[in-house]
């Protein structure tokens, strides 16, 4: 693809078709971009066009294509293909931060998270200049370069704050800090006093500012994983300008917009963050500064507005001192009476109150609302950081702050009952405190797992809780009932009707809570782990409960309402076969809705527990009635086979996994519809996204398990193409497990005659892939594998095939991988395949008993005796960092497991072998009656004692002796 005016022409055109509305015209421009991305000279086209042209429009959807694209691409995945050419990836490299730098904020944004993505991949080894480049514009006194550069350092280190500890990683951090940490601090001070001569500029503190805001983000990066050095030498610097910044005038810089936070305001949080870090991870060097960061925050929230643009400095400020609260030393900081009353009237009460702001956000944006108040969504509100200050307090000083609380409690619920309609959000904050007093420790998927004793739940929840739900404003939180889970189970099921009634409200915050509740009352966990609320105690209620949820999805503004269809998933779950006489209307209804999600699927959680619902009503009808797999395969099959169609990207795994799911309930072959869809799966294009793997795997291993002879017969021609995926499969270190999944069913389903002329073809790929590029996953799967094939093929035919690709490769193959690295197999199935394995390879294969071989019986059947007795070898070498299935680059969607399409495990020598132990004393009890006198005389003159004695235990057990 030439770098040619006319090429950006049509380049521009796509580029303009992709933010086309019309899916007709959108499409196609999509997909012809992403068959030409492969092409020399693309992403040069991209960065060219989004320095020249003319169309401010046309240059930032380059820059987020280009993005995109080094998303996909950037990633070298060993023995695939290079999916950029070197020369691209020189020229990008060279020309991406000068750019970046050159364009307007917009872009430069872009390009930061480009180079970043880049960054993550290439540096430090193949992108060593890199940070001198960046630290070398430090010295420009462009703001809006220096800016660029604090932006792309930010999104490159920012991984620092959740990468696992390794030595490579902290050499790249102590790399970065030899040239980056005093050029940072410099930095640092300098702007602070540019800060001070404008002071009176407004414009050129907001630049200012966005800098400062970008180096207290990269002091908290540099700083995460440990205290380094540099820091610690240079801690006076830090704390006392981060404490000048603090206690800034608020009115600095102040905006007129109510909702949005400041400059002043966003580094401020920052700072917050930054002392809650020091505060938890290095206190003994944070002590000295400690008490002037609790008395500057502190002054900070009692001075700060209640205004939505404060909500994450309060947020932040407060969990600040939740953090300091909590520990052991710090103490003595609140001890004082007066101190804690003070924290709890001006800090606490204040921001657990439900604010006009508040009420406003709950009828204009319901949606958003509710995420953020039932998940926190990214955000922490005032109240979620408020609860965690009262837990955390209650660590030390649970008597005096519940007797503190307790007349606030006490207070607002007589403004509510003086007149409940107006004065409702005195009850709402009331009872936020309570359910906050009350969990000493809360988990989501249990409620409260940890009760204060001195708040009566119980009381509160007879008393407070019940009256409202019988007649709901839609002002009342009916989120609560989900979390006293320590309130007697009487009259947690006197809530259910009321909750089930409140399904049908008009108002969105309404049904939603309801159904949160609900859900929340179906996960509960009693003390035996048991659900708290039983399916027979739910009998009476379930045509109304599924009637009124799925009414629910049609109200307003619930068409996709992600806590509606949990709940219809988790009362699936819970009421089981109780459900089978309404699944024809459900299974209609929620067709129905995927036909129509799937137009343009924008609710990932909704779409995820539709699909689970679907899996539900599969198993628990099928479980009941195996017939009833074809009414299924009848409603779904003509709405999947759209989805497919259409490419609809974010629902192909999930159909694949529905597939699978449906097609192992078959008994014994493989219906037409699915033999007809069987070439389409091998198809390299589906192979191409991540996402489909795992999915497609699994789909595979269902048409091999029902009908390996019929694709044997039918479909011999598509073995080539099923080895076909396996070999690329293996040739990735992210996906080599899945290879081997595919190819165990293959060896264990398929005919042997319609394997025989590949079978050492495959051991050979699998040799190259040993050689090439060894990791202690492939060498697990590997150490199956070859167990397995033993098991089905016989310990003989394993050794010939071994020993025909090399002369005595057999013997290395026990020496160099299955002795010594046996004992890493992980899994009770897997470790069971390789113990079956070998105990075949010590007692069923003659060269092992006259042979050079013979001198790696002992050892064997040593690493045998290990893998039942010792505990499993996990150490990992530490140059092995595997790259993460879900990590991997891109905006392909992820693979998404679904809970309720789980596949049983399935154990191939079940039939064979009950018990491994046993097995192995009467194989060697066999072996010795062959020929008597010579197992019994290498056991008694090479074995050693411990594993001796274990194989007494054995044989004890099996009742049979050595002759």
């Amino acid at each position: 693809m030439e770098l040619s005016d006319a090429n950006l022409q049509t380049l521009t055109e796509y580029l303009k078709k992709t933010l086309d509305p019309d899916p007709a015209i959108r499409r196609p421009a999509e997909k012809f971009l992403e068959s030409v991305e492969g092409s020399q000279n693309y992403p040069l086209l991209l960065l060219t066009l989004l320095e020249k042209s003319q169309e401010n429009v046309i240059k930032v959807c380059a820059s987020v294509t280009f993005k995109n694209y080094i998303k996909r691409n950037w990633r070298i995945v060993e023995d695939e293909p290079n999916k950029i050419c070197e020369s691209d990836r020189i020229a990008i490299k060279a020309n991406i931060v000068p750019l970046m730098l050159s364009s307007p904020e917009q872009i430069q944004k872009q390009l930061s998270d480009a180079i970043s993505i880049i960054g993550r991949e290439d540096f430090p080894q193949k992108w060593p200049d890199l940070l001198t480049e960046m630290v070398n514009r430090f010295q420009s006194g462009d703001f809006h370069v220096i800016n660029g550069v604090l932006r792309t350092a930010h999104s490159l280190f920012k991984r620092y704050r959740h990468e696992f500890k390794s030595n490579e990683l902290w050499t790249e951090i102590k790399l970065v800090l030899d040239a980056f940490a005093l050029p940072l601090t410099n930095l640092f001070k300098a702007t602070i006093e540019l800060c001070s001569t404008h002071a009176n500029d407004a414009s050129a503190l907001k630049v200012l500012f966005s800098s400062l805001i970008l180096i207290a983000k990269l002091f908290y990066s540099l700083n995460f994983q440990d205290l380094p050095e540099f820091f610690e030498d240079n801690m006076e610097t830090w704390m006392t300008n981060f404490h000048s910044l603090l206690t800034l005038d608020n009115k600095l810089l102040q905006t007129d917009d109510e909702e949005e936070a400041g400059l002043l305001e966003l580094l401020k949080s920052q700072i917050c963050d930054n002392a809650a870090l020091y505060a938890q991870k290095y206190d003994e060097e944070f002590q000295p500064y400690l008490p002037r960061f609790v008395t500057a925050i502190w002054n900070l929230l009692v001075t700060t507005g209640q205004e939505v643009k404060y909500d994450l400095l309060v947020s932040n400020a407060i969990q600040f001192l939740a953090s300091v609260c909590e520990r052991p030393h710090y103490k003595h900081l609140f001890e004082d009476q007066n101190t804690l009353t003070s924290i709890c009237e001006k800090v606490i009460v204040p921001n657990m109150e439900f604010r006009a702001a508040d009420e406003e956000a709950f009828e204009d944006n319901s949606e958003e609302y509710i995420r953020r108040d039932l998940e926190g969504s990214d955000i922490d509100t005032r109240r979620r950081a408020a609860c965690d200050l009262v837990r955390g307090l209650c660590k030390f000083f649970e008597g005096p702050v519940t007797g503190i609380f307790s007349g606030y409690v006490n207070s607002m619920l007589q403004e509510y009952a003086k007149n409940p309609s107006v004065n409702w959000k005195h009850k709402d904050a009331a009872i936020y405190l309570v359910t906050s007093l009350a969990s000493k420790a809360q988990t989501q998927k249990h409620g409260i797992t940890q009760a204060n004793e001195l708040v009566n739940l119980t009381e509160f929840f007879v008393n407070h809780i019940q009256p409202d739900l019988k007649s709901a404003t839609g002002k009342l939180m009916l989120i609560f009932v989900g979390y006293f889970s320590d309130v007697p189970k009487e009259q947690l099921l006197l809530s259910i009707p009321l909750l089930i009634n409140h399904l049908q409200a008009e108002s969105i915050v309404v049904h939603t809570y309801a159904a949160h509740a609900l859900e929340r009352l179906f996960t509960m966990r009693g003390t035996n782990n048991a659900t708290l609320i039983t399916a027979a105690e739910m009998a009476p209620f379930v045509e109304v409960l599924l009637t009124n949820l799925f009414k629910a999805l049609t109200l307003p503004g619930s068409s996709e309402n992600e806590y509606i269809m949990k709940a219809i998933m988790r009362s699936f779950s819970l009421l089981q076969e109780s459900i089978i006489p309404y699944i024809p209307s459900v299974i209609t209804q929620l067709t129905q809705k995927l036909l129509a999600v799937s137009k343009n699927p924008s609710k990932p959680h909704f779409n995820h527990y539709m699909f689970e619902s679907i899996c539900l009503s599969i198993r628990i009808t099928c479980k009941a009635n195996p017939e009833a797999v074809g009414s299924f395969e009848e409603a779904l099959f003509l709405v999947f086979t759209e989805i497919l169609q259409n490419d609809v990207q974010e629902f192909i795994p999930y159909v694949f996994q529905v597939m699978s799911l449906l097609l192992e309930m078959h008994k014994n072959e493989i219906p037409s519809s699915y033999m007809a869809l069987f070439p389409h799966l091998l198809q390299p294009v589906l192979w191409e996204r991540t996402g489909n793997i795992p999915p497609l795997v699994r789909l595979l291993q269902a048409y091999l398990e029902r009908g390996a002879s019929t694709i044997a017969s039918a479909a011999a021609d598509k073995i080539p193409g099923l080895l076909g995926v396996f070999q690329k499969l293996i040739a990735s270190k992210a996906n080599d497990h899945q290879g081997f999944y595919l190819l165990n069913s293959i060896i264990e389903h398929m005919p042997p005659e319609s394997v025989d002329q590949y079978r050492k073809q495959i051991f050979i790929l699998l040799f190259q892939r040993l050689q090439n590029s060894k990791t202690t996953k492939f060498i697990k799967s590997f150490l199956v594998f070859i167990n397995l094939y033993c098991v089905r093929y016989g310990a003989l035919a394993l050794q010939e095939i071994f020993d025909s690709i090399q002369p005595k490769m057999f013997g290395m193959v026990l020496e160099k991988i299955i002795i010594p690295e046996i004992q890493k197999v992980s899994g009770q199935v897997e470790k069971k395949i390789c113990a079956v394995g070998i105990t075949k390879i010590l007692t069923e294969c003659p060269p092992m008993m006259d042979t050079e071989y013979t001198k790696l019986w002992i050892p064997l059947l040593q690493a045998l005796i290990g893998l039942f007795e010792l505990p499993e070898d996990d150490t990992i070498p530490d140059e092995e960092h595997f790259i993460d299935i879900e990590d991997t680059p891109g905006y392909q969607t992820a693979f998404s497991q679904l809970a309720f399409a789980g596949k049983k495990e399935h154990d191939p020598v079940g039939q064979m072998v009950n018990n491994p132990r046993i097995h192995l004393a009467q194989s060697l009890h066999k072996l010795s009656t062959a020929c008597p006198g010579r197992v019994l005389s290498m056991l008694s003159t090479s074995l050693n004692a411990e594993a001796l004695q274990y194989l007494q235990g054995y044989l004890q057990a099996a009742s049979v002796s050595l002759l």
